[in-house]
């Protein structure tokens, strides 16, 4: 099964983005999380699509693209051209759940359903055949920083369990909010696959930061 760090873009410092994703790279990080916020469905605004064909030319990561968006279906055929290895959508903001994860598969991307922190499991049961990944929310959505939310650890050991019991051992937990080295141990034991750190990469020494939770996602490969 793999465990990964996904640095979160959202916390880069965009004045030398490229010089940043360099340092990832070189030290052996191969997902990036990139957030796509339209400032509607979360209460922010972050980049689109220019600013992820612009790194795909530079970049070899696996791009793991979260879309905090309203309809997301109007927009998953543009992040496929420029470069997005997996479509994350929320359960929240789709009308039509399932067809937009068979537009995402059509295009040849990874499909990714999300849940925020107040989304019950039973969002997936029906979906589950067309998902690659579930990304739990363990803060609600919008801006980096926030502290992890405790009670989403159940939640993240009863997906897991669920997802097993269903058959479908093989689709990865993504866990997104709060990350750092102090709990991500936990957050792995619980089932966890993809770790996505913000801050908790960004924040001072990049390199040695990646390294150091990348050292307790590696304890679990």
């Amino acid at each position: 099964m793999m465990y990964e760090i996904a640095p979160s873009m959202l916390s880069a410092d965009f004045t030398i983005l490229g010089e940043q994703l360099g340092i990832l790279e070189n030290n052996g990080c191969r997902w990036l999380h990139i957030d796509v916020i339209d400032g509607s469905f979360a209460p922010s605004i972050s980049f689109g699509m220019p600013v992820v064909k612009s790194i795909r030319k530079k970049s070899g990561m696996f791009f793991d693209v979260h879309m905090m968006v309203q309809d997301p279906g109007r927009y998953v055929e543009e992040f496929a051209a420029c470069g997005a290895d997996l479509i994350t959508v929320h359960a929240e903001a789709c009308i039509h759940l399932d067809r937009v994860l068979q537009q995402i598969k059509a295009l040849g991307c990874k499909t990714g359903l999300a849940l925020n922190p107040a989304t019950p499991l039973s969002a997936v049961d029906y979906v589950l055949d067309k998902t690659d990944m579930v990304l739990i929310m363990s803060v609600n959505p919008g801006f980096g920083g926030q502290s992890y939310l405790p009670a989403m650890t159940e939640k993240i050991r009863t997906l897991r369990q669920k997802l097993d019991a269903a058959g479908h051992p093989e689709i990865l937990i993504e866990v997104d909010g709060g990350v750092k080295t102090g709990n991500a141990e936990e957050i792995l034991n619980a089932g966890a696959n993809i770790l996505v750190a913000g801050s908790a990469v960004f924040g001072g020494d990049l390199a040695a930061n990646f390294k150091s939770l990348d050292e307790i996602a590696a304890k679990f490969r």
